[in-house]
């Protein structure tokens, strides 16, 4: 006779699946056979015996939250102590809390491993995906100093920008492009400067245009101002050398590079980040590029795979 053991799948409850990144999540997780996407009832969203319930059945919940409703879900399963799931937070309330690791796990030698032994990972926000991506490794390497002043500009798609923003976009009621964050206090700063390795605060000026999904993350560079006066040369292979084993993360050479021109849209429904080098050597001067799809890279795709590694199935 024979006999077949049936694998215990891994439960896991997205609390705030109803929004665009839990909505995305759960499309994901629906392609992962063996987890389990558990929901709670419509009804009892707000009862906090449920809620607790809930948390103490599953291996891992995914917070799609405001900031204030994370923390009290997190307080909620600091309740439980060891009867707690691992959290996954897509919010930004524990970027850079004690406690929790980072979920990018591209940024550093182990980070990957880092956020499989984890219990508690802050997934990153999109804008300081592609910036950290960028600034890190060329800090890391001595070409950027801690405190070297940095710019980083970026425009995303409509659909980063919480619910009431898609609506203008999708009413045509919202304008094709503009500027915010112009306060210089957008809540992606302290991970961005945290995390790229920066003693010194970043200028960072995000925009939005009209287009649903999508994003560039630039840093403009006066290389003869770095340390060592870089060439273009040196920032691309430091680049390169950085990320020589990273599956999502590549560093574009040749004409695609040379082209000029970078669309934001060229990454959508793709889990990839691609890191561009532009300039002219002469100039001394180079705009450095992150193109990811913010919902894909930038949230939805990162924590699943966050996911992937905490549960094991990587």
């Amino acid at each position: 006779m024979t006999t077949t053991t049936k694998t215990k799948l891994a439960r896991v409850f997205i609390d705030g699946e109803a929004g665009t990144t839990g909505l995305e999540i759960r499309e994901r997780l629906a392609g992962v056979p063996q987890i389990d996407v558990k929901s709670i009832d419509p009804a009892k969203r707000k009862d906090r015996a449920a809620r607790a319930e809930m948390l103490r059945d599953v291996d891992l919940v995914v917070l799609c939250l405001p900031d204030d409703a994370a923390r009290e879900t997190v307080a909620l399963a600091d309740e439980l102590g060891s009867n707690a799931p691992k959290i996954v937070d897509a919010s930004t309330a524990h970027r850079v809390a004690d406690g929790w690791v980072y979920g990018f796990a591209e940024m550093a030698p182990g980070q990957a491993d880092a956020i499989r032994s984890a219990t508690r990972v802050a997934n990153p926000g999109c804008y300081p995906t592609g910036g950290i991506a960028l600034i890190r490794p060329l800090v890391e390497a001595g070409i950027i100093e801690p405190d070297h002043p940095i710019t980083v500009n970026a425009v995303s798609g409509y659909s980063g920008g919480g619910r009431t923003m898609i609506e203008a976009y999708e009413a045509g009621t919202a304008p094709p492009f503009e500027l915010y964050g112009l306060g210089l206090e957008h809540k992606h700063v302290p991970e961005l400067q945290t995390y790229s390795g920066l003693t010194r605060r970043p200028i960072f000026v995000p925009s939005v245009g009209n287009f649903r999904k999508g994003m560039l993350v630039s840093v403009p560079l006066h290389l003869d101002t770095l340390s060592g006066r870089p060439s273009l040369a040196d920032v691309e292979a430091a680049l390169r050398d950085y990320y020589k084993n990273a599956a999502l993360v590549s560093v574009v050479t040749g004409s695609a590079a040379k082209a000029g021109r970078l669309e934001a849209e060229g990454l959508n429904d793709t889990d990839r980040l691609e890191l561009f080098v532009f300039g002219k050597p002469e100039l001394n001067q180079a705009v450095l590029v992150a193109r990811l799809d913010n919902l894909g890279k930038g949230a939805a795709g990162a924590a699943v795979q966050n996911i992937k590694l905490m549960l094991g199935l990587d």
